[in-house]
């Protein structure tokens, strides 16, 4: 590594504690990271990266989706290309990280897949996740197989403070031994499906046991007081409608017996990883990918996407739900993927794009 080489990575939110996790092994080594949140601050600090740096992109979405028309997201599409065949004459490396299929919100569906195949043509390296990936995005974008790096998602193992005992924070939500708390935390989203999950949970029948759902995180793209007025009286809920703390997720995930992601659209998922992180079982959409990657996992289970109310009221009325699973069946899948390991894989790849442009 050259002394002070730089990574710019897009878009750098500071609080997205992937991100931070991430960089652990490159920056205790000497590298520098730099970030940009918006479209042109990207273009700016582009300016900044010397030969053998390394840009990284993350989540596509403020590129192009927050141009105000068809017009100008083409603009800035041509202007991201030159951009990018510029670093690469520079000696700078390109790497792209494929979190999803596409953005869940598109204004500019065109530009955006075309901002993908650009991408998929001009990156060094595709970073992926999920094994699976190329074939998710092959109606996209074609990817390469000699450019792809599987890098897994992290644990959360050590990050957070795991020693929440389950009767206390039982207790603290006052959910009794007989209680089967079912939890969502995440931002509130209507790709997200949580409406199934509610309707699914006023479903579902234990006899001699109360269904109660927990609800955590903020609602994004429709008024608070709306989504509110969606749950049901005679389904028991616990909210918070917000923001959950660093401090706070223990609690929630700790309460639960079961985690459900009803997601309508889902290529990586960071909160399976945070539950598996607390030991929380988790229940995912049955899509192939999903099923290759996590099916030989006790703590997961599947519903069925084509019949989601039903197919997740049938697992949550199901006495026996994860009753056999230990904390030897998350240890199995957490330990290999510490966040420490993953970060040093991920610094490895920065050592190899940095030497591999010293030597062109």
């Amino acid at each position: 590594m050259r002394q002070g080489s730089n990574v710019l990575v897009f878009p750098a939110w500071r609080e997205n504690p992937y991100l931070n996790l991430l960089a652990l092994a490159a920056r205790s080594q000497g590298w520098h990271f730099l970030g940009a949140t918006t479209y042109d601050s990207l273009r700016r600090q582009l300016g900044r990266l010397q030969p053998h740096d390394v840009l990284h992109l993350h989540w596509t979405q403020p590129l192009l989706q927050s141009a105000a028309s068809a017009l100008e997201a083409e603009e800035r599409l041509g202007a991201l290309r030159r951009d990018l065949e510029g670093l690469r004459s520079r000696g700078i490396s390109i790497v792209w990280t494929v979190h999803n299929r596409l953005p869940h919100e598109l204004s500019h569906r065109d530009a955006e897949i075309s901002l993908y195949r650009t991408l998929g043509e001009l990156a060094d390296v595709v970073h992926i996740m999920a094994p699976a990936t190329a074939d998710v995005v092959s109606d996209v974008v074609t990817l390469d197989s000699r450019k792809l790096r599987v890098i897994p998602h992290p644990s959360y193992e050590g990050i957070y403070d795991m020693a929440a005992e389950r009767s206390v924070a039982r207790a603290a939500f006052e959910l009794a031994d007989t209680d089967r708390a079912v939890l969502f935390l995440g931002q509130i989203r209507p790709y997200k499906g949580v409406d199934a999950l509610i309707a699914a949970s006023r479903a579902a029948t234990l006899p001699g046991r109360e269904i109660v759902l927990m609800l955590a995180g903020a609602v994004k793209e429709m008024a608070q007081e709306e989504f509110t007025a969606t749950l049901p009286d005679d389904l028991r809920t616990i909210t918070h409608l917000s923001f959950v703390s660093d401090g706070e997720l223990g609690q929630w995930f700790r309460a639960a017996d079961v985690a459900v992601f009803p997601y309508r659209a889902i290529l990586n998922s960071g909160s399976l990883h945070l539950a598996a992180s607390f030991q929380t079982p988790v229940v995912l959409p049955n899509e192939a990918h999903l099923r290759s990657q996590f099916g030989s996992q006790r703590w997961v289970r599947f519903f069925d996407p084509a019949r989601p109310t039903d197919s997740i009221a049938e697992l949550l009325s199901d006495p026996a739900l994860f009753t056999d699973v230990t904390a030897e069946d998350f240890a199995a899948f957490t330990d290999p993927i510490s966040p420490w390991a993953i970060s040093r894989e991920y610094h490895a790849l920065l050592e190899e794009l940095s030497s591999r442009a010293i030597a062109s």
